[in-house]
């Protein structure tokens, strides 16, 4: 039910394709790649493909600009840090009356040297009690919140390489896409034209039944009035046989490549497609075997992958490099208490950082990617060569069967016309007794398998003129 709905809402969107949906128009070539073009499931992978590229863009294009994060901390606990402080007697100081600054106050002989107790550490002429103490610290309900913000400022180009990668993988993309839309294109040509090849074999299957019946009907009567052998009667009516045969298989090759027409163009499979009264007869644009290849969508894949191997060097010289970054934070802290009395009640702080990491030594691991990377650039550009010479072979291959094909449309149906003269001259030959009916079933013989080649012939022209466009990077 869905795909019916999809259906209607096609016709109502574009008007033309409703009418052949209806049977009131035929649909052309044209017609029939739109409605691939729009229904085909590997050209809405391609389109999904762009679409993922453009949000990877997007995305990296995101590093060259600060990081902002918050974050919050909660802590429960009921566990409480206690210990305790003995009490002491501490030493004292005095200040020096020249410099102001605090000296021992050591007890001194007159002759000025120091008194040592019996342990050997200097007597102080004064001591102060320090009375001991117990603590207990607690981290019970302690929170804490705060914002931060980085900014690199310097990674040794993996954020620009990173950025650069992803629009070259959006252009791969893009492409992708186009590949994927030719390909469309020659499937749907394909189809079209056997199709329209079938219902061609299939009038030349109910013609030649024709001839063959009304032939039968003259022997059968022939030998009626015993002018004509039983044998003669049998020889026909194996091909009456045949024919019928015949008509059947092409009937059945004529269904089925309505239906995979159907199938390509995305209508549902037993949609009553009409095509043109023939194959048509305008002249095919002019070819050339010298065609610049390189507007071919692979072609300007593979300059892309050499891109992005280029690209994929500076990424892996950039971890060796040195990175400097920046990073500032502004924090809220509430809690910690000692001897249940909160050392925090609600403080905010505010600090700034500056990073610089640079590598020093690594036994040349840096040396050793990048040279590793250095030899994918050198092999990607290896088999854009390789690959370059394959299109161009590939160009003049495809030139030369749509020439060859040309050829044969104009032979093919030379030898129609031939074989319809002759057939014509065997007829009445036949008729006037001057030739056997072995002969003039020849003649039948000839005439349709002369027929048969001139439609695969043009169906070959219409096949390779788009197979050379495609080559060419045209289509």
């Amino acid at each position: 039910m869905q795909l019916y709905t999809a259906i209607l809402l096609i016709a109502c969107l574009f008007p033309t394709p409703s009418l052949l949906l209806r049977g009131q128009e035929t649909i052309t070539l044209e017609q029939c790649r739109q409605l691939a073009l729009e229904n085909n499931k590997a050209l809405s992978v391609a389109s999904r493909n762009k679409e993922k590229a453009e949000y990877t863009v997007k995305a990296y294009r995101a590093n060259f600009l600060p990081r902002i994060s918050a974050s919050g901390n909660y802590l429960y606990s009921d566990t409480k840090m206690k210990g305790a402080l003995p009490d002491n007697y501490l030493p004292t100081f005095v200040p020096d009356p020249v410099t102001g600054e605090l000296r021992p106050n050591i007890l001194t002989r007159p002759d000025g040297t120091p008194v040592a107790g019996a342990d050997g550490n200097p007597v102080f002429r004064q001591y102060t009690y320090f009375p001991g103490m117990d603590f207990s610290l607690s981290l019970n309900n302690t929170w804490t919140a705060g914002v931060r913000a980085e900014q690199p400022i310097y990674a040794g180009g993996k954020i620009t390489s990173a950025y650069r990668m992803a629009q070259i993988g959006d252009k791969i993309a893009d492409l992708g896409r186009e590949l994927s839309r030719a390909e469309v294109i020659v499937k749907v040509d394909e189809a079209y034209w056997t199709y329209v090849k079938t219902r061609e074999l299939v009038t030349l299957a109910m013609s030649y039944q024709r001839v063959i019946a009304e032939l039968f009907r003259d022997v059968r009567n022939a030998h009626e009035v015993g002018l004509k052998h039983r044998n003669d009667v049998l020889k026909v009516q194996v091909k009456v046989n045949e024919a019928e045969l015949q008509l059947r298989k092409a009937e059945n090759g004529n269904r089925l490549a309505r239906k995979n027409l159907c199938y390509v163009t995305g209508l549902p499979l037993d949609t009553d497609i009409s095509l043109p009264a023939s194959f048509e007869e305008s002249a095919e644009p002019k070819a050339d075997a010298d065609a610049d290849y390189t507007s071919r969508p692979e072609y300007a894949m593979l300059e892309q992958q050499v891109l992005l191997k280029e690209q994929e060097i500076k990424l892996t010289r950039s971890d060796f490099l040195p990175k400097i970054g920046v990073a500032a934070n502004y924090g809220y802290i509430n809690g910690l208490k000692l001897n249940d009395r909160k050392l925090f009640g609600g403080t905010a702080s505010f600090s700034a950082l500056v990073s610089v990491n640079i590598p020093l030594f690594r036994w040349g691991e840096g040396r050793n990617k990048i040279r590793a990377a250095e030899a994918e650039r050198s092999i990607a550009r290896l088999q854009q060569d390789d690959v370059a010479r394959q299109m161009e072979l590939e160009v003049a291959q495809s030139f030369d069967k749509w020439d060859e094909s040309l050829l044969e449309v104009r032979l093919t149906a030379r030898s129609l016309d031939q074989a319809r003269e002759n057939m014509r001259v065997s007829e009445d030959r036949y008729k006037a007794g001057m030739e056997t009916l072995a002969d003039h079933l020849e003649t039948q013989t000839v005439w349709q398998r002369a027929w048969t080649e001139h439609v695969e012939a043009l169906t070959r022209l219409r096949l390779n003129h788009t197979c050379y466009l495609k080559a060419a990077g045209r289509l």
